[in-house]
């Protein structure tokens, strides 16, 4: 008998019909005369109730978990089936079988295996449910992301990851030999998102960003995904604040009403994304800090146990997860930070702390030329190797500001997991160039 191909999240459309399923061997239990086959696709799984005969294929195969197969059977509902429905009489095809013993049974929870070891077999613990939701949900996140700014007018850009000139204060780079002269891995797309300013107004990049840090902690990565924003005509940096409030909101959303699936999954809780983001400015973060005895009152900067006294601080006093912390002192910031024109040694930049970890950066830039180029000789920087930066100055630049969000770190502080490695397909740090 003939039958339609259905992809499993489908199937409950199709009771009473005969269809066939593609995907792999997940879990298989016995009950009785009958076996409970649980099948996998790109999408999600499906069970098959089958007979000691109908699983003949499997055993003469040696199929085991993760063999691909073919399943061709009745669609019947059960309320005790996942999802509300089943297969039933069932002819299996077995196209690969798999008869080793899996290097991570994915039949049992993950959190039982080291992470060494889950990251060493990524190949075979990616397929897991868990892992898929915690890919899906990034995907998500990107998502969101270019809706929200697509419905605010901006256009998206990718920007060159080989840069000739290493632009962005406080971090490491990785240097190449381009045909015999030295270049280096992008650690942000700044110069380039500023210059695109010039061309579109509003732009946005999702790409990858390269940091030569030598941090080994469940918070750092070599690469990861930066999602990037800059705009024109702007005030100062709290229109910049205004519209991160738009994407994070944008955000959110996405994932409860297109994800939701991997969202219950993983049980993750809603964070609420208030109609101001509650801001604190820098000086005040640091008074408060050192009255209650958690650092001192002069630093320049905020340690990561100072940003989990804040969130904190901002769950209780505004029931946020997310406060914004503005007025960096200038010294902390990159060159191209714009000043803020009523505080010396203030600046119009901010950071975004999202359950008491820093999820963002952002600010208002320079944007005219005798101010940039005065910046990059207090910095020691050399204006020649930038000078295609330079030019989209000269020839006229609107008061702009942007800010980047880190994918990675976003995902494992919204899914509350307990490494930054485990939100990304393959990491890379210090210590892993594979799988």
């Amino acid at each position: 008998m003939e039958s339609k191909r259905v992809r499993t999240p489908r199937v409950r459309e199709w009771v009473g019909s005969w269809i066939t399923v593609q995907g792999f061997v997940g879990a298989r239990r016995r009950m009785g005369r009958f076996a409970f086959v649980v099948v996998r696709d790109g999408w999600g799984t499906v069970q098959v109730v089958a007979s000691k005969e109908a699983l003949a294929p499997l055993r003469e195969a040696r199929a085991g978990p993760e063999s691909v197969i073919r399943v061709h059977g009745r669609v019947v509902q059960s309320v005790k089936a996942p999802g509300g429905v089943e297969l039933v009489e069932p002819t299996f095809e077995v196209l690969v079988a798999v008869s080793e013993p899996l290097p991570v049974a994915l039949a049992r929870p993950l959190e039982v295996a080291s992470l060494p070891t889950l990251l060493d077999h990524a190949a075979t613990v990616l397929r897991s449910p868990s892992r898929r939701a915690v890919l899906e949900l990034s995907a998500g996140v990107m998502a969101g992301f270019r809706r929200t700014l697509d419905h605010h007018g901006f256009t998206e850009i990718q920007t060159p990851k080989i840069v000739g000139a290493a632009t962005e204060s406080g971090a490491n780079v990785f240097s190449l030999d381009y045909f015999g002269r030295p270049a280096y891995l992008a650690q942000s797309p700044q110069l380039y998102k500023q210059l695109m300013v010039g061309v579109f107004e509003r732009v946005y990049e999702v790409g990858p960003v390269f940091r030569a840090e030598p941090h080994a902690t469940v918070r750092h990565l070599s690469e990861y995904v930066s999602l990037d924003v800059e705009m024109g005509f702007v005030g100062n940096h709290l229109d910049v604040v205004a519209m991160l409030r738009e994407v994070l909101a944008g955000i959110i959303e996405q994932l409860w009403t297109r994800h939701r699936h991997a969202v219950e999954l993983l049980g993750v809780e809603r964070p609420v994304v208030p109609t101001s983001l509650p801001c604190v400015d820098f000086a005040q973060a640091r008074h408060m800090l050192a009255v209650h005895g958690q650092g001192e009152a002069e630093a320049d900067d905020l340690a990561p146990a100072e940003e989990r006294w804040l969130g904190r601080w901002a769950e209780r006093e505004h029931g946020s997860a997310w406060l914004v912390v503005t007025g960096y002192p200038m010294q902390a910031r990159p060159f191209y930070t714009h000043p803020d024109p009523e505080r010396p040694g203030a600046s119009n930049s901010f950071d975004l702390l999202f359950r008491g970890t820093e999820l963002v950066t952002g600010g208002q830039r320079l944007h005219r030329v005798d101010a940039l180029l005065g910046a990059m000789q207090r910095a020691g920087i050399d204006p020649e190797p930038l000078s295609g930066y330079v030019e989209a100055f000269r020839y006229g630049m609107p008061p702009h500001g942007g800010f980047a969000i880190g994918l990675e770190r976003f995902v494992t502080q919204l899914l509350g997991l307990r490494n930054i490695r485990l939100a990304t397909l393959l990491p890379r740090d210090p210590n892993r160039v594979s799988p």
